[in-house]
Parts: C-alpha cells; sequence; structure tokens
C-alpha cells in the first residue's frame, strides 16, 4: 500500500518554517513513506483540489484516499500516529 504525506506551505509562511524540521525527521525515518511538498503560491490547482485553507495543512492519505488532514504546526507524534493509521 502506498503512504503518501503532502505538505501545502508557502515560502513566507512562518509555521511552515517551525513545520520543515519534523517533516525532514520523519522523512529519515519512513523510506516506505512518499513526502511531498506543493508551494500553494506556485500550484494553487492542486491546494485547491485538497481544499487548503490555511498553511501549513498536511495530509496523509494512501490507496483508499485520504486518512488523515492536519492544519497548523503538528508534532512528530500525531503524524506518526496517522501514518501507522495509514499504513506505513
Amino acid at each position: 500500500m502506498t503512504v503518501r504525506l503532502t505538505d501545502f506551505y508557502a515560502d513566507w509562511c512562518g509555521p511552515c518554517k517551525t513545520q520543515d524540521p519534523i517533516l525532514e525527521e520523519l522523512e529519515a525515518d519512513y523510506e516506505d513513506v512518499e513526502f511531498a511538498k506543493v508551494d500553494v503560491d506556485e500550484e494553487q490547482e492542486v491546494a485547491n483540489e485538497y481544499q487548503v485553507r490555511s498553511l501549513p495543512t498536511l495530509v496523509i492519505e494512501n490507496d483508499d484516499g485520504i486518512v488523515e488532514r492536519f492544519v497548523g504546526v503538528t508534532q512528530r507524534g500525531d503524524l506518526e500516529d496517522a501514518l501507522q493509521d495509514a499504513g506505513a
């Protein structure tokens, strides 16, 4: 099963910069998870498709669809729990 974590961010977003180190640690530890970053300023159509209204927004999905959505800076433990629920 494919598990993906998508980070919707913008360069001007302070909380997004706070989220980055947490995501970098997760990416190093979860080699079987696909990590994607979407700059909402450059890819507005994708952000609209996922109904992103605030930043950062993190979406965890698997082959069945969206498993969890987080808005705002999210701690590592919460992300790990959601990744495990998604099948990682």
